[in-house]
This record gives C-alpha cells, structure tokens and sequence, in this order.
C-alpha cells in the first residue's frame, strides 16, 4: 500500500469519522461520474517496445503501487496528455512531477 504523509492521514481520519459532506450538487455529481466514465474507457489498444530493463523498473513501481502495470503505463500516459505530468528542472537533470489536484506537486512515482 502506497505511503500517506500528515495531510492524507488526516484527511483519511476526518473521512472514518464522518467529519467530511459533499457540497457537490446533483448535477455536478452526474457530470464527474460521466467524465470518469468516459475517462476510464479502453476503447484502443497500442502495442509499444520497451527495454527489460525499463520494464522491469515499471513492474516493480506498479507492484509497490499495488496496481497492474499496464495500468501504471495508462496512467502516467494520462497525466502526461492532460498537463499533470510535466518536468521540472533539478540538480541531476530533469525529474517528472506530477501536480495533484490539490495543487501540491510531487514527484512521479513518489
């Protein structure tokens, strides 16, 4: 299971004990369920080559996400076509950081 840091704990402790309401309407319910079911849609299928070595490396951050890996690759993908993936400068070069919808920005795979 994936580590929680201070502010997810809390917001998982707050959920357990009932302390969170939606002030979504019924409406905007019925969009966010539309636009997750069109999200979630495979429709397509690609066929892509990767070194072992890099597969591997996906394997194994899929198993410590708990999720299949083909996911994991759907998913980076994703984020990256939708502008929540993107690069950022750091000393040893460029490191991918994903930007939450929190708006905190974390590292890929972190």
């Amino acid at each position: 299971m994936p580590k929680t840091d201070p502010y997810e704990s809390g917001l998982l402790a707050d959920f357990e004990r009932g302390a969170l309401k939606s002030v979504a309407t019924k409406a905007e319910l019925s969009k966010f369920k539309a636009a997750a079911r069109a999200t979630a849609t495979k429709d397509r299928r690609v066929n892509i080559r990767l070194s072992s070595g890099d597969l591997q490396d996906i394997q194994v951050k899929a198993l410590e996400e708990g999720l299949p890996y083909q996911t994991l690759i759907a998913s980076v993908l994703h984020k990256y076509v939708t502008g929540r993936l993107a690069e950022r400068s750091s000393a040893n070069g460029l490191l991918p950081e994903v930007k939450s919808p929190q708006g905190r920005a974390n590292k890929a795979g972190a």
